[in-house]
């Protein structure tokens, strides 16, 4: 079932400020999104190899000022990944530990989910209101919205052995440039869109019969075809075989389950 909407939400998120004279160009050479003239965008921030370090959320303060914004516990990561080719740069990188996410979902804005229309607003807690005419949505019932649009999660559906396009189509499109100049990891990205986009492992939805863990092999005839990754009640995300399409009958932890393609929601 589907969290009643519209709700407000707490989003977990860690936010990191790159600022100075230097800071556009050098997040131009380190992100996949091209950021030129851009107020908000999404974007993957790789390793040389092309893997994922981390998917953020870039915001334009001003000129030479933008807030970085990434999963709850992975501010840090970012911070150093940042800093460690910040050399001979003109720009500061800086955590902003008291920043949060207002999340408005189930009402018209320009910060869609995949399915899941809405509005964000990020900042200091004094200068977040949440709406006085909406109730509060808990924590669960957003992980199972944040599952269900599937939305992928750092540490979970995202690690340092992910493909930028196993998260699916929808993020490539809005986290990824194929027009700017070179950046950390380009190569990988554009080799997988130059063969169609094909990857080993997609991120898929899983509707379960029953419960299961987090970190519960799926099976498919008997064989390990990938991992639950997320969960919140009957439904979950999984990256798992290309070979495996949406519609196909699996076992999560023996509980009988479904896989389908995202989002999960509609």
């Amino acid at each position: 079932m589907t969290p009643d909407l519209p709700r407000w939400f707490w989003w977990p998120r860690d936010f990191v400020r790159v600022a100075g004279p230097d800071a556009e160009t050098y997040l131009q050479g380190q992100l996949s999104q091209d950021i030129d003239g851009v107020d908000r965008a999404w974007s993957f921030l790789l390793q040389p190899s092309g893997k994922v370090d981390a998917l953020l959320r870039v915001h334009r303060v001003a000129d030479d000022d933008f807030v970085l914004e990434t999963d709850g516990g992975w501010g840090a990561h970012v911070l150093g990944r940042l800093r460690k080719f910040l050399l001979r740069t003109k720009a500061e990188v800086t955590p902003l530990p008291d920043w949060r996410c207002l999340t408005v979902r189930g009402v018209d804005g320009d910060d869609e989910l995949p399915g899941l229309p809405g509005s964000d607003t990020v900042g200091a807690p004094d200068d977040l209101t949440p709406p006085d005419d909406m109730a509060q949505g808990s924590g669960h019932e957003w992980e199972r919205l944040r599952i269900m649009a599937g939305v992928p999660k750092m540490g979970a559906e995202l690690t340092d052995a992910t493909i930028p396009a196993e998260a699916g189509q929808w993020w490539i499109d809005r986290a990824v440039s194929f027009t700017k100049g070179c950046y950390t990891g380009q190569e990988l990205v554009a080799r997988i869109d130059s063969r169609g986009g094909h990857v080993p492992r997609p991120i898929r939805g899983v509707r379960l019969d029953g419960t299961a863990d987090a970190g519960t092999p799926v099976l498919h005839d008997g064989k390990d075809v990938g991992v639950l990754t997320s969960v919140a009640g009957d439904v979950g995300l999984a990256p798992v075989s290309r070979a495996v399409e949406p519609g196909t009958a699996v076992t999560v932890g023996g509980v009988a389950a479904r896989i389908d393609a995202l989002p999960l929601l509609g």
